[in-house]
C-alpha cells in the first residue's frame, strides 16, 4: 500500500495523468501519432505533389527527381545530429521541436516559386518529417517496453500505414479542392494543432522518470529508477560499429528505403502509361496501407516470438514479388494486387526494422544508433527516385529500371540472413 501510494507521488510530482493502466501504452499512442504526422515528409504524400510541380513550372520529370534525391541525400547525412540530440535532451524535447519545424517546412513549401526553393522545401520536409519524425518514436517506444517491445512498436507503426493510407488521398482532395499551396499549408497548420500540444503534454522520456520500469515491471526502490536492466545490455555506437552485423543491417534498411521509394515517387507516371489514372495511384497507395494494418499488428506479434532475421528475409521476398507485380499492373485489377502484395510487405518491413536495432544493441545508445540507421534509410530513399527518373527520359519508361532494382531485395535476403545477434564480449575482449 505505501508502495503504490509512493509510486502514485511520484507520477503526480512529475506532472503524469496516472491512469489505471500502464503509462507506456499512451506512449505508444504519441509514437502512433508521430509516425502518422510524419506524413507531410513520406513519399508516399510527397509523390501527388510532383505532377503538379512539373505542370506549373515546366520542369522535367528527372529534374524534380535529382532535385528530390539530393536534397533527401544532404537530409540522411544531417539525421545523425538528431539522434544524438535525441538521448542527449530526450525524445519528449525533440518531438516539440522536430514537430514545430516539420510545420514550418510544410509552410515553406507552399512558396516554392523555383527550383532552388524547391530544393529547401524538400530537404525541410525530409529532415524534419520522413527522417526526425519516425526517428523519435523509434528511440522512445523502446523505452518502456522490453518483453512486449515487439508488439508495442508493431501498434505505434499502424499510425504510419493509416498516415500512408490517409495523405495520398487527402493530398489529392485538397489539391483539387484548394491548389497545391493552400494544401501543404493545411498540412503545416494540423501538426502544430494537434501533435505538438499532445507531445508537450503527455510525452516522457522513460518509465524511470514516473517511477515505473519497463513493461510495467516491479520497482522494488527508489534507488532502482535509473539502474538499467541486467537483460538489456547496451552497446556504444563505436562498439556497434565493430560487429559485422551492424553494417548487414545497414544495408537491410537501405534496400527498401531506395526500392520504395522509387516506386512510390513515381507511380503515378508508371501507372500512367499503362493509362492508369493519378486516383489509381492514390487508391494504391491508400489500400497498400489498409493492408498493412493487420500485418503490422501480426508481425509485432510475431517479433517477440520469432528471429528478426527471418522476418527480414521475408521482407525482401515480398519486395521481389511486388516489384513483378508492378511490372505487369497494365490494368486496375493488377494495380490492386500488386497493392496488396506491397502492403504485406510493408507491414512486417515497417516493424522489423523498428525492432531490430533495440533487440541487438540494447537502449543507452539507441538514439545515436537508429539515427545512423535513419540516415542510412534516408540516404537510400534519396538515391530510389532519380535512376526511375532518368530511364524514363532516356527510355521512355520503366521495364528496364524495374529489372534492374530486383538485384537489391535478393542481396537484401543474404545479408539479412547473415547479421547473427552479436555477442558484446567478443567486442570487450578484442
Amino acid at each position: 500500500m505505501n508502495s503504490t501510494s509512493k509510486k502514485q507521488n511520484m507520477i503526480s510530482k512529475n506532472g503524469v495523468i496516472h491512469t489505471p493502466f500502464y503509462y507506456g501504452w499512451i506512449i505508444v499512442i504519441l509514437a502512433g501519432l508521430s509516425h502518422f504526422f510524419s506524413g507531410p515528409g513520406q513519399t508516399y504524400s510527397n509523390a501527388i505533389f510532383i505532377d503538379y510541380y512539373i505542370e506549373e513550372f515546366g520542369w522535367s520529370r528527372s529534374m524534380v527527381s535529382g532535385i528530390y534525391s539530393s536534397a533527401t541525400l544532404l537530409a540522411g547525412f544531417l539525421l545523425f545530429i538528431i539522434g544524438r540530440m535525441i538521448d542527449k535532451i530526450g525524445a519528449r524535447k525533440m518531438a516539440i521541436i522536430v514537430s514545430l519545424l516539420l510545420a514550418a517546412a510544410s509552410i515553406f513549401n507552399s512558396m516554392v516559386v523555383n527550383s532552388v526553393m524547391l530544393f529547401f522545401g524538400f530537404f525541410a520536409v525530409r529532415l524534419f518529417g520522413q527522417g526526425s519524425m519516425s526517428l523519435v518514436p523509434n528511440s522512445l517506444v523502446p523505452q518502456w517496453f522490453i518483453q512486449k517491445r515487439g508488439r508495442a512498436l508493431g501498434l505505434a507503426a499502424l499510425g504510419g500505414m493509416i498516415g500512408s493510407a490517409a495523405f495520398p488521398l487527402l493530398n489529392v482532395w485538397l489539391i483539387e479542392a484548394y491548389g497545391w499551396r493552400t494544401a501543404w499549408q493545411i498540412l503545416g497548420a494540423s501538426i502544430v494543432i494537434i501533435f505538438t500540444p499532445l507531445a508537450f503534454f503527455f510525452i516522457r522520456n522513460r518509465p524511470e522518470d514516473i517511477g515505473l520500469r519497463p513493461d510495467n515491471g516491479p520497482l522494488s526502490s527508489e534507488s532502482e529508477q535509473h539502474k538499467p536492466l541486467s537483460s538489456d545490455i547496451s552497446w556504444t555506437v563505436k562498439e556497434a560499429k565493430k560487429t559485422r552485423s551492424f553494417w548487414l543491417l545497414l544495408f537491410c534498411v537501405v534496400v527498401p528505403a531506395l526500392v520504395n521509394t522509387g516506386m512510390t515517387f513515381h507511380l503515378v507516371s508508371i501507372f500512367s502509361i499503362e493509362s492508369l489514372a493519378p486516383e489509381t495511384a492514390a487508391t494504391v497507395l491508400s489500400l497498400m496501407a489498409v493492408i498493412g494494418f493487420p500485418v503490422t499488428f501480426l508481425a509485432g506479434y510475431l517479433l517477440d516470438k520469432i528471429s528478426v532475421q527471418w522476418m527480414l528475409a521475408i521482407v525482401f521476398a515480398g519486395e521481389i514479388v511486388s516489384i513483378f507485380l508492378l511490372k505487369q499492373a497494365d490494368a486496375f485489377s493488377g494495380a490492386i494486387l500488386f497493392a496488396v502484395v506491397w502492403g504485406f510487405m510493408l507491414g512486417i518491413e515497417r516493424v522489423t526494422l523498428s525492432v531490430v536495432w533495440p533487440n541487438y544493441f540494447g537502449l543507452q545508445y539507441l538514439g545515436s544508433i537508429t539515427g545512423i540507421s535513419m540516415a542510412f534509410m534516408v540516404v537510400g530513399s534519396a538515391l530510389g527516385p532519380l535512376p526511375f527518373g532518368l530511364f524514363y527520359d532516356f527510355f521512355g519508361g520503366y521495364e528496364e529500371v524495374l529489372w534492374g532494382i530486383m538485384i537489391f531485395p535478393l542481396l537484401g535476403i543474404i545479408a539479412a540472413l547473415l547479421a547473427n545477434s552479436p555477442e558484446k564480449e567478443l567486442i570487450e575482449e578484442s
